[in-house]
């Protein structure tokens, strides 16, 4: 399924984004635009940017309302995207309650709108309902090896209980739930400062400042363009209403953070050295997604390559530093 046959699934309908000043959040808002939707978008911008929306307020089919998903919210719409939630560990574990209230609390308000309007809804949910797992690659049917109380859990645990809600609200008041499995993902209007692997080693680099790697280096992630990314949730929500999921949406391409950072300081052709520092309580040493269900059910798979989506990355943040737009 293309961009072009769910293109008329999404004309003319109202759809609310939550998240949608964030990265993955504002490019989705983007995309529907695109596709002829009227797109409201909800942040608290705890995370989320008004900068990233900022060419969109423009738009007479857009609309910005700054909230937060733990409140209830009343609006109408005809679809539900629900992607609010900090999604690094620099930035979910500086209030870990608050991050589990936004996915528990922010999923029940979420759904029990979507239960109200009798419209389908999305959860953006995470490999990290995988923990550090055992299983490699990861299929949606493993159940996941998660510290429960350990400083990751509030992310971790808060994602889980939300895909248990979504199931329990499609099976108890037969709500329309898809729930998508987000591997690594990447690409401009990352923050700069959310600890995450991709735009930590890019403005090292850029800066020609030392490449901090957690470890040895060896432990794996999957890199996903941001791209590609939201056309697997566009996809995913234009699916007929048995197609529920979980279901993996990343890239299956390996590569480790040792092989990531020599990478970027090629493509940069920057003069940092690499550092190494002790790896992080229950860091993942494998992350690599089975998108085989995704092939299937969405004929979906990555288009963009690592070296051309970390160009595009690498073109954002040296725009910004030539601006002056980023903090050290």
């Amino acid at each position: 399924m293309g961009p072009e046959s769910f293109a008329d699934f999404y004309r003319a309908k109202r759809i609310l984004v939550t998240g949608g000043a964030g990265f993955l959040g504002s490019f989705l808002c983007e995309k529907l635009l695109a596709a002829g939707a009227e797109v409201l978008s909800v942040d608290n911008y705890f995370t989320g940017r008004r900068a990233n929306i900022a060419h969109l307020i423009s738009n007479p089919m857009f609309e910005a309302m700054r909230h937060d998903v733990t409140m209830s919210l009343f609006v109408e719409v005809d679809a539900i995207f629900n992607f609010a939630c900090p999604a690094s560990p620099v930035h979910y574990q500086f209030d870990p309650v608050a991050t589990t209230k936004v996915s528990v609390h922010g999923a029940i308000n979420m759904l029990g709108l979507a239960k109200r309007l009798k419209c389908p809804i999305l959860q953006a949910s995470t490999s990290e309902v995988y923990g550090d797992p055992t299983v490699h690659p990861q299929t949606e049917d493993y159940w996941g090896n998660v510290n429960p109380i350990g400083p990751r859990a509030c992310y971790d645990e808060g994602k889980r209980c939300a895909e248990t809600l979504f199931f329990d609200y499609q099976r108890q008041h037969r709500v329309a739930i898809k729930v998508m499995r987000i591997f690594n993902t990447y690409g401009p209007r990352m923050h700069e400062n959310d600890g995450r692997v991709v735009s930590n080693f890019v403005i090292s680099a850029l800066r020609g400042e030392p490449i901090t790697i957690y470890g040895t280096g060896a432990q794996t992630r999957s890199f996903c363009y941001v791209d590609d990314l939201v056309d697997a949730a566009l996809q995913l929500m234009a699916t007929p209403a048995d197609v529920t999921g979980p279901i993996n949406v990343g890239n299956p391409n390996e590569c480790t953070i040792l092989d990531l950072a020599r990478k970027i300081i090629e493509l940069t052709g920057s003069s940092s050295k690499l550092v190494f520092q002790p790896a992080p309580q229950d860091d993942p040493k494998q992350r690599k997604p089975d998108i085989s269900l995704a092939r299937s059910v969405l004929e979906w798979q990555p288009t963009i390559g690592l070296d051309e989506g970390l160009r595009k990355t690498i073109a954002y943040f040296e725009r910004r530093l030539v601006e002056g737009d980023l903090k050290r």
